[in-house]
């Protein structure tokens, strides 16, 4: 099938390109990789959200260039093979959904990947070398519980028809900060000096509901715990290797405070999108465990999606509003450039004038020199006016053209110099 760019681009604004994909017969990847290639762009999911809500959308423009004709080859779906005897799954073998059920696919290898940490000091957060991983932080002895929490969150936001994964490179999408004390405190000792890091993934981790992108952590808290100093190392005051030792040998030591994992956990939902501040938390008590919470999660996430599709569409039309206030504060600062620029060439093209009639005025001067010198000469003998002609002669080459019109041709207007853009 061939069509032109134009026309192509009447296609991507008038329908999905999951849809249109599925007419043309190709995949959804390999149109907008066509739209890419040729330059043709094409509303993203935001863009059908405000139509179907009866709002307001901008087309994205087609940009300038030649109108070619483009190749678009369907592909042909494979029959699938007859399930026969040898690939039919027994009784006593479990199917791949019920191995699915068991755990999320986004957190296949993920636990190898968080144990396969940089050195931390005993109780500290894991931090894992791949930073392309489900946005999940603990502890290494709170990991396996983390690990249920997040399958078990996961899997009920699946069977929701949700999809979660790892976002994709945007510049309009990304992780918000976290607070990981389970109380909130004025001050934070997380690390040795209060000031270590804690691991984050360098992409959020999402999932849509409705063209609405919610960002999701599974994060293990930190509580105020008090530390012993005791031969070059901090240990918790209530552990057992303290109330193991003997008063005496305890006598060089001291104790602090420092923010240490607790072993309970927190989710937290987000929008991803930048500007748009919401975000929901649950955290687990001793009374209440955090799986109990996955069901009240998940609906209460649910009921949120019109209040942040409203913060969307609020903040896309501020920063719309704030790109037109820069493109005009742009546009004054242009202005105020090009008339400087102006004034800076009118002054450079009269001081450039003034010193060319100086120099013109000094020209003159010896000009009249040599004219009183030639006339001097007729009273001269013919020997030394021979002489003295020849030393005219060169004087008068070293100085150059004394004409004026050679001195206003290379004096350059302001126009020249300058030209306005308004």
């Amino acid at each position: 099938m061939q069509i032109s760019r134009y026309n192509l681009y009447k296609l991507v604004s008038a329908s999905p390109l999951s849809k249109l994909s599925v007419e043309l017969g190709i995949s959804g990847t390999a149109l907008a990789a066509l739209c890419k290639r040729y330059q043709v762009p094409y509303p993203g999911s935001g863009y059908w959200t405000r139509r179907s809500l009866g709002i307001d959308a901008e087309l994205p423009t087609l940009p300038d260039g030649p109108d070619e004709t483009i190749e678009i080859t369907a592909v042909s779906q494979k029959p699938r093979a007859p399930r026969t005897s040898r690939n039919r799954p027994s009784k006593n073998e479990p199917s791949k959904l019920f191995l699915r059920t068991e755990r999320h696919p986004l957190l296949s290898g993920v636990e190898g990947h968080l144990r396969k940490s940089r050195v931390v000091k005993d109780d500290e957060f894991l931090r894992p070398y791949k930073r392309l991983l489900p946005d999940l932080i603990s502890s290494e002895a709170a990991l396996p519980k983390l690990l249920r929490i997040a399958n078990a969150l996961y899997l009920a936001l699946d069977r929701k028809g949700y999809r979660i994964h790892i976002a994709p490179t945007s510049d309009n999408i990304g992780r918000i900060r976290l607070a990981e004390q389970e109380i909130q405190l004025k001050d934070r000792k997380y690390g040795r000096y209060g000031t270590s890091g804690i691991w984050e993934p360098d992409r959020p981790t999402i999932f849509y509901i409705d063209g609405v992108p919610i960002g999701l952590t599974v994060t293990e808290m930190t509580e105020r715990v008090t530390m012993r100093y005791f031969n070059g190392d901090y240990y918790r005051e209530d552990s057992k290797f303290i109330r193991s030792l003997k008063p005496w040998q305890m006598t060089h030591s001291w104790t602090t405070e420092q923010d240490m994992p607790a072993g309970r956990f927190r989710v937290v939902a987000y929008s991803p999108k930048n500007g748009v501040e919401w975000s929901m938390k649950w955290q687990e008590t001793p009374a209440e465990p955090l799986e109990a919470l996955i069901p009240s999660i998940v609906e209460r996430v649910q009921a949120s999606r019109d209040q942040i599709l409203k913060m969307m569409i609020a903040e896309d039309e501020a920063a719309a509003q704030r790109k037109k206030e820069r493109e005009a504060e742009w546009e004054r600062y242009e202005r105020r450039e090009d008339a400087r620029k102006v004034a800076q060439a009118l002054a450079d093209s009269r001081q450039q004038l003034a010193e060319t009639i100086e120099s013109w005025s000094k020209a003159m001067a010896v000009e009249r020199f040599f004219r009183d010198a030639e006339e001097r000469l007729l009273n001269l003998d013919s020997e030394r006016r021979q002489h003295l002609n020849e030393r005219l002669e060169l004087a008068r080459n070293m100085l150059g053209s004394v004409d004026p019109l050679d001195f206003i041709e290379n004096w350059r207007a302001p126009e020249e110099k300058y030209q306005s853009k308004y």
